[in-house]
């Protein structure tokens, strides 16, 4: 399973419908309102990185209102025995 969290920017006043088409994406398991540069922040949840680039590119930066995208991708740290 990989994760990403990724920043979404809006258009001015469209913070709410591009909130509302992110919520339809089964692949959103968390969607928060931000404060600051990016208008929202979503965790996104695939099975590989090429599922994650397939989501990030066509299903949300693609939704009308979203003009730019920051992505974090979490990583699995190994812990010492």
């Amino acid at each position: 399973m990989s994760v990403a969290f990724v920043m979404v920017k809006t258009e001015a006043s469209q913070e709410k419908k591009v909130h509302a088409a992110l919520q339809k994406i089964r692949e959103i398991k968390e969607l928060h309102p931000l404060f600051g540069e990016y208008d929202l922040i979503a965790k996104v949840e695939a099975k590989n990185y090429d599922a994650l680039g397939v989501i990030i590119i066509e299903k949300i930066r693609s939704i009308p209102g979203v003009v730019d995208t920051k992505t974090l991708v979490g990583i699995k740290l190994k812990q010492k025995k």
